[in-house]
């Protein structure tokens, strides 16, 4: 599963994310991104009994979605990472590194995407086999980064969350510097529209914003 994941991920190249604390909501939620057009979802591990929803997300995602791929975000232990594998979860993702996170994603041939904020730590995280780095946080990444490390280390791969929003001006900076790839919370998964049930709203930014990545890629 771990490589189709992968591909999707490079395809879309846009990863939406959120902690959406009412089930019917995240599923509500979930709807909105597929109908836009994407295939991954990254719900994020942030509130007490965050896995109770993920459990009903990914019973829903089963039963609808199959070709989408639900992941799991903010997991900085191997424990909470075997607890979401075992509930489904597709891919991991991770603010930082943890080494016995990466061992438990391997055992099972789960995705692990794990945060990273230099040099050294990107090094790290290829050494422990992440094929996909999440360089993280966005908004605090200096403009030119990506370009300058990918210059002597071609082969990373680097998707860039935290500060991505949907504008072009954005989008391109990213891409531009040769990132392969955006995760995008709460400027596309807006609270705003969570709390007022604008959920068709998040449809069209969703597609909206795919199809300007899209364009911005080619």
């Amino acid at each position: 599963m771990r490589l189709k994941v992968y591909q999707t991920v490079l395809d879309q190249a846009m990863v939406p994310l959120a902690y959406v604390g009412n089930p019917d909501k995240a599923k509500r939620v979930v709807d909105a991104c597929y109908a836009g057009g994407l295939r991954s979802f990254e719900f994020t591990n942030r509130g007490i009994g965050a896995h109770k929803v993920f459990d009903v997300l990914a019973e829903h995602c089963r039963a609808n979605y199959p070709d989408l791929y639900l992941g799991i975000g903010s997991v900085v232990d191997p424990g909470t990472a075997s607890l979401y594998i075992q509930l489904g979860a597709a891919f991991i993702v991770g603010p930082s590194i943890d080494e016995e996170v990466a061992r438990v994603c391997h055992r099972r041939k789960i995705a692990w995407m794990p945060g990273c904020f230099t040099p050294t730590e990107i090094a790290r995280a290829e050494g422990l086999g992440a094929e996909i780095v999440k360089l993280f946080p966005g908004n605090a990444v200096a403009p030119g980064f990506i370009k300058a490390y990918l210059a002597p280390s071609p082969q990373t791969t680097i998707m860039v969350t935290g500060g991505v929003t949907p504008e072009r001006a954005n989008l391109e900076r990213w891409f531009g510097e040769g990132a392969a790839a955006v995760g995008m919370g709460s400027q596309l998964i807006k609270g705003d529209w969570i709390k007022d049930g604008a959920f068709d709203k998040m449809e069209a930014l969703a597609k909206d914003t795919l199809a300007l990545v899209r364009e911005i890629r080619s």
